[in-house]
């Protein structure tokens, strides 16, 4: 077991060696230790080499092997899990630091719900008018945003009648529930009971006209007793294979 002051004499060499290569004079060491002369220097090298911790090579001026450390300060080297070292510096000759200001306090809120469930009901042509809206397939889950009081479905698009107002083939509509539109919004219009289509609500006279958004698709025009409407155009989601 070392003294304090050979345990210190040998790190000071071990960390001169590590930094320059060369051992640190006897000048060196007895300013490093607070000795009053370089005899205490050499007692306490003579003591360390005979404990085995360093070696004096022959024929050589300051030359010094360090052979082993204290077993305490090798295990201090070895890194801890989950261990952050803190650094501290002096504060002498140096500014104090400017205070950390505390983040600002949030008001809380109340939590709302992110996304909600919306049935899918089936096909719905956006084109040659296809088989009346069917019954819930499956459920889509869509931000609460896209849609407001009311209830709500949701319909995948067949055709390219509407693609001049950006519903393409393979989308899905959501559709809020109505039996009543105003001119130019689109809807899902129920044909003679039969027939659902996608197509933007128009009035020519008494009739109602189904207007495409496709010039390769004519208007059609129906009496108002064979077209319900079962809903207005909210939103629309696409996917992206």
């Amino acid at each position: 077991m070392l003294t304090r002051k050979q345990q210190e004499l040998l790190l000071f060499i071990h960390e001169r060696m590590k930094e320059s290569g060369i051992p640190p004079s006897f000048d060196e060491m007895k300013d490093a230790l607070d000795l009053a002369s370089k005899s205490g220097i050499h007692r306490l090298i003579t003591a360390l080499e005979e404990r085995g911790f360093i070696r004096r090579l022959p024929n050589r001026a300051r030359a010094l092997e360090v052979i082993k450390l204290p077993e305490a300060y090798t295990q201090s080297l070895q890194p801890r899990r989950g261990f952050s070292p803190a650094v501290i510096e002096g504060s002498r000759g140096k500014q104090p630091p400017a205070p950390v200001a505390a983040p600002p306090q949030r008001t809380p809120v109340a939590e709302v719900s992110s996304s909600v469930s919306v049935p899918v009901m089936g096909r719905i042509a956006a084109g040659v008018p296809i088989s009346a809206i069917q019954n819930n397939t499956h459920d889509i889950t869509v931000p609460a945003e896209m849609i407001g009081n009311g209830d709500h479905y949701a319909l995948e698009v067949k055709g390219d009648s509407m693609i001049e107002a950006g519903i393409l083939d393979g989308d899905t509509v959501i559709i809020r529930t109505a039996s009543s539109a105003n001119p130019g919004e689109i809807i899902v219009a129920l044909v003679d009971d039969e027939e659902a289509t996608l197509k933007r609500f128009r009035r020519k006279g008494a009739s109602i006209a189904l207007e495409a958004a496709n010039p390769a698709y004519e208007t059609r025009i129906f009496g108002p007793d064979r077209v319900k409407i079962q809903g207005k155009l909210v939103g629309l989601i696409r996917r992206y294979h």
